[in-house]
């Protein structure tokens, strides 16, 4: 079954509000079997949103709206529906007793005349009770196509597909079988030479397919296999990555859900090793993402953002001279960070971040201009780094790259004593 999701509202054109409800929507509907083939976001104009709600009749089996059933004028999307659809309304009483007793559970003796509007169910249409709202939504049929109406706020979207939306399409369409994903993360490599390792086998892709695509310093690589039930899905995924691993393995460091800081944890705690951060211009996000992972203080001893320089030398002792010398955006200042930070927390591993994020030049030192340090055995190793992104953007990238420098540097000392 062909899937179009059609999120309304103008606040979405603007850039106002992130449209999580496509996301949501979209990784539900293709994990339990059905084909997404289109997006579209329209704003609360009734001309446009006819267009595009007559343009996916003429492309998908089934159409899903997210917003434009609230109380007010702006609230459009279910007229819409019904105009395309020729039908009218009616007040359906059931649900307008469910909205008044919503009301009244949050303490408010009746609902206002605008809520009316919004027990008016399309003739024909089968409502979708929603518990934590008052916007019901509403599965209307028509000529073989099937409307999906969905409130806009996600705690609502949610609550009606959990318990109404979901059962009920997976009872109507029992045949349609399982799409599933599984996602290889790369790090410390390009697209572009992913691409050219695996050239052959995306060319000779049919199911499952293979995507690539880069994300804040790695590199992503999504396996998706259509197939009658999970366990053969399943089957064809654990071949496809036996296939990819061929090319890519050495930089392969997780399976879906896995971050960088659930790598270096792991290794941390097979070496027994402890860690520390030392970060200026990242702002502690590297450290942020370490203790993204449940069980981190196990290996994570502490982190300092020693964002001026008073705080470098203070905390971290960076020497005076050092800072006046060679400035803090240098890699003789993140090396003494990262001995500094190793010292006064007695990690086994201290790592650094010094560098310009953006927008503006610092110091003389041009934007993106980053050096990031490991001290580890006595030595300390340092890497110099140019990220041309946004702040926001370099920021993670920055915290991203360290994680990774770390986990290069205990991969290499486990080698060592492999070999030994």
């Amino acid at each position: 079954m062909k899937v179009e999701i059609i999120t309304t509202g103008t606040e979405l054109l603007l850039g106002e509000i992130l449209n999580t409800n496509v996301q949501y929507l979209s990784r539900k509907l293709n994990s339990i079997g059905f084909d997404v083939l289109y997006h579209t976001t329209v704003g609360d104009n009734p001309e446009r949103m006819q267009q595009v709600l007559e343009q996916a009749m003429e492309r998908a089996d089934i159409i899903i709206t997210s917003g434009g059933l609230g109380p007010t004028r702006g609230d459009i999307t279910k007229e819409m529906v019904m105009e395309v659809c020729h039908t009218e309304s009616y007040l359906d009483l059931d649900t307008w007793g469910r909205i008044d007793e919503y009301f009244r559970r949050k303490g408010i003796c009746q609902p206002s005349e605008n809520n009316e509007k919004q027990a008016y169910v399309p003739i024909g249409a089968e409502v979708l009770q929603n518990d934590v709202g008052t916007a019901p939504g509403l599965w209307l049929e028509y000529n073989g196509k099937f409307f999906i109406l969905l409130p806009g706020p996600p705690a609502e979207l949610m609550d009606v597909c959990e318990k109404q939306l979901w059962p009920r399409l997976l009872q109507r369409f029992t045949d349609h079988g399982v799409i599933m994903s599984r996602t290889l993360h790369l790090r410390g490599v390009g697209e572009s030479l992913v691409a050219s390792k695996l050239d052959e086998l995306i060319q000779a892709q049919t199911n499952p397919t293979i995507a690539l695509y880069a994300r804040y310093g790695e590199i992503l690589i999504r396996l998706t296999a259509k197939a009658k039930n999970e366990k053969e899905a399943e089957k064809m995924l654990a071949a496809a990555e036996k296939n990819v691993r061929k090319y890519v393995d050495e930089y392969i460091y997780g399976i879906d859900d896995d971050t960088l800081g659930a790598c270096l944890g792991r290794l941390l705690k097979e070496q027994g090793k402890t860690i520390a951060f030392a970060e200026s211009c990242s702002g502690g996000l590297a450290s942020s993402l370490v203790t993204d992972v449940a069980g981190s203080s196990e290996y994570l001893l502490g982190s300092v953002v020693s964002y001026t320089n008073m705080a470098k030398e203070k905390l971290l002792h960076v020497q005076a001279d050092t800072l006046e010398h060679f400035s803090a955006v240098s890699r003789e200042t993140a090396c003494e960070m990262a001995v500094g930070v190793r010292n006064l927390l007695g990690s086994d591993i201290g790592v650094s971040i010094t560098g310009n994020a953006g927008p503006g030049a610092s110091e003389g030192k041009p934007v993106g201009l980053v050096y990031i340090a490991v001290a580890m055995n006595d030595v300390v190793y340092c890497q110099e780094h140019h990220f041309m992104s946004t702040r926001t953007e370099n920021k993670l990238r920055i915290a991203q790259t360290a994680i990774s420098m770390a986990i290069d540097k205990l991969l290499e000392a486990k080698n060592t004593e492999d070999n030994n």
